[in-house]
């Protein structure tokens, strides 16, 4: 009997820098529509598991893969397009919202709706106006929404975040959550969330622990 291959497969990953283990191997897989919490202490590993997951650290062992192709078979655009990390510190550019928003579109030689963007800030209870307004002048909370929003512009397969609701009050935490799951039922992404908060990962999905492991080589 043939068994069905997983939209993601993290096998036996594990990475080291400077004699000292930054991540224990770990192994698990995630399916195309799954919503899972990444949780464990500081120093087990959850920020690096995230970025050699989205091809932006190389680990010192085991493997990635997507749909059954390991990730140094993809050119490093083509699967960041479908694995995107959303960092915990917003990284934004540009000199304004529209900037970042419409910088996806712009990658694939498209031109956006400047109303579809507004309408987008509106979902996160952002002001339409906003759009035009300088990032240097956003508050934290309202950086790390325009962030997100700007990887929901075209869904990835895989969303990575990596405590994207740390500087946000409850209410907008659960516009965020909302948002995530009405796009993960619209467009078959699957999303693998570091929190510490413990209301957050009670909700009854699935929750993967990683532990600190203190090792030299």
């Amino acid at each position: 009997m043939s068994m069905e291959i997983p939209l993601l497969a993290v096998r036996d990953v594990s990475y080291s820098l400077a004699g000292k283990t930054l991540l224990a191997p770990v192994s698990f897989t995630l399916q195309q529509h799954e919503f899972v919490w990444l949780t464990g202490p500081s120093g087990s590993g959850k920020t690096t598991l995230l970025k050699i997951i989205a091809s932006l650290l190389s680990p010192d062992s085991g493997s990635v893969a997507l749909r059954g192709e390991e990730v140094g078979t993809l050119s490093p655009e083509r699967w960041r397009q479908q694995v995107s990390y959303c960092f915990q510190t917003p990284q934004l550019f540009g000199a304004t919202v529209y900037d970042n928003l419409a910088f996806p579109w712009q990658l694939r030689q498209q031109q956006p709706e400047k109303r579809a963007l507004q309408q987008s800030l509106t979902q996160l209870d952002l002001a339409p106006e906003m759009l035009e307004q300088p990032i240097a002048g956003l508050s934290g909370g309202e950086r790390q929404r325009v962030a997100l929003l700007r990887h929901l512009q075209f869904p990835p397969a895989v969303l990575l975040l990596d405590e994207v609701t740390s500087a946000l009050d409850t209410e907008n935490k659960a516009r965020v959550k909302q948002l995530i799951q009405q796009t993960m039922a619209q467009h078959a992404m699957s999303v693998l969330w570091i929190s510490h908060d413990g209301q957050e990962t009670g909700d009854g999905a699935r929750v993967i622990a990683l532990t600190r492991m203190e090792a030299t080589q």
